[in-house]
């Protein structure tokens, strides 16, 4: 990861208040990619919306499954003990920026350390403590695990949506946690908001 891809997670995750004249906040929502959209980064990607500010935006791909990985092996390659965890975790290619960077988004059932409130009923937590509680049955109701995250600058984001690249849609917990990742384009695209 870059110094500036670093600083860009860091701003867009730190807490804040929404600026003001940004009424117009995806934070909390999903961002559907429009059937035209080709860029094999977000062709028919749903998108979780962690921040958006004056600062830019910041989500997690939620329909891009990578695949399965035991989560005693997921414990051990982030600095941990895996010895005793069983089950495994589904890891999804949470967008370009930061490949390597763990994002757990998860029910707000389970809090630690740096866990982030980032819409109703839901946070995020970036540190290994997650992996633990989950091996110890006290970790969230639900979770998806993301590798990177979709990023954009001041005003990217705007431009690419008035371009008619993506729309927005009313988060749902089945499009954000279920393992139907291949109908989940689906059924946020039938859920999007049409402006008039």
């Amino acid at each position: 990861m870059t110094v500036g891809a670093v600083a860009l997670t860091a701003a867009l995750l730190a807490p804040a208040s929404p600026p003001q004249g940004h009424a117009g906040s995806l934070a909390g929502q999903l961002l559907v990619a429009m059937p035209e959209l080709d860029d094999p980064n977000f062709a028919r990607t749903v998108v979780f919306m962690l921040r958006h500010d004056a600062d830019g935006a910041m989500g997690l791909v939620v329909n891009r499954p990578i695949g399965d990985i035991p989560l005693a092996t997921l414990l051990e390659e982030t600095g941990g003990v895996g010895t005793g965890a069983t089950g495994t975790v589904r890891l999804h290619a949470g967008g370009p920026v930061a490949p390597a960077q763990l994002f757990v988004l998860h029910t707000d059932d389970y809090a630690a350390s740096g866990t982030l409130h980032v819409g109703p009923g839901l946070a995020l937590t970036r540190q290994p403590d997650i992996l633990r509680a989950l091996a110890a049955r006290a970790g969230p109701r639900r979770a998806v695990f993301a590798l990177g995250y979709a990023g954009w600058g001041p005003g990217q984001l705007e431009g690419e949506i008035s371009a008619g690249a993506w729309v927005n849609a009313a988060s749902d917990e089945g499009i954000l946690f279920d393992d139907a990742d291949h109908t989940k384009w689906d059924r946020a695209f039938v859920r999007r908001r049409i402006s008039l």
